[in-house]
């Protein structure tokens, strides 16, 4: 797994190290991430959402929370996303996760231990997926990800979107000014529309340690789907945020502190 440090900031307040650390994926896209390096053996890995990047603040705000406990963390851009190379894609469920794969199996190849890894929206998607299908990170946080996956999708693409996508082939999706900011092809909507994330939650190991933290207000994803992956993953604690928004916009100090305090209670 080729990978390489490419420069190194201080952080002024803590002491602690941050690293650029680019890692190759399995289809050869070099994953341009963030390490918060501060000694420990353990590393917690950071996701960020759909069109989102691991400079979004909720993203540096985990990470630098993470830090000042000690704990060493590790934010990046999944592929087609931030700096990482490769194509943008709307669906990619299943490549985001061969993309967190391939950042645990780097991290584990230099002899450290990743406790735990942390999802927002879709990349909470991602984190409960990685451990359906991979039973090597004891500790899973997912921040407001999506259960019932064939939701929210009119919001984003329109009325008859099957039905358009089905004839096109492809839905362009622009802004108000008529720049096309991405494509959806009919292969990557069908990715998410046949992703269950019910069956995912069942193969959960037991001794897998998640917490669903959701919003009470979010405008995005119903804080209903939280209590669907209460329902059945086993070993499984859910926190209502009450008030917040899908991105926590007023509510990071109550966020952070129940995610950090987490990890912290299910540290190896």
């Amino acid at each position: 797994m080729a990978a390489s440090i490419t420069s190194a900031n201080l952080n002024q307040n803590t002491g602690v190290e941050q690293q650029k650390v680019i890692i190759q994926n399995d289809c050869g896209e070099k994953l341009v991430g963030l390490l918060h390096e501060t000694g420990s053996k353990e590393i917690v890995i950071v996701c960020h959402g759909f069109q989102g990047t691991k400079e979004y603040s909720m993203m540096e705000e985990l990470s630098f929370a993470l830090e000042k406990q000690g704990i060493s963390a590790f934010r990046f851009d999944f592929s087609g996303n931030g700096e990482s190379e490769g194509l943008f894609e709307f669906g990619n469920y299943r490549k985001e996760v061969e993309d967190l794969h391939a950042v645990v199996k780097h991290f584990n190849a230099a002899n450290r231990v990743v406790s735990a890894i942390i999802g927002h929206s879709k990349g909470g998607n991602a984190v409960v997926l990685y451990a359906s299908l991979h039973h090597d990170v004891p500790t899973v946080v997912n921040l407001s990800g999506r259960y019932q996956m064939d939701r929210g999708i009119e919001d984003r693409l329109g009325k008859d979107y099957l039905e358009r996508v089905k004839k096109d082939g492809f839905i362009d999706i622009k802004s108000h000014t008529g720049e096309v900011l991405f494509r959806v092809t009919e292969e990557s909507l069908m990715e998410r529309l046949n992703t269950n994330m019910h069956e995912a939650g069942l193969k959960i190991d037991p001794n897998c340690r998640v917490l669903s933290v959701h919003g009470s207000a979010d405008e995005v994803i119903p804080v209903e789907d939280a209590s669907e992956f209460a329902k059945i993953i086993p070993n499984h604690e859910l926190r209502i945020i009450e008030g917040a928004n899908h991105v926590y916009s007023n509510h990071r100090d109550k966020l952070v502190p129940v995610v950090v305090d987490f990890i912290k209670a299910n540290r190896l």
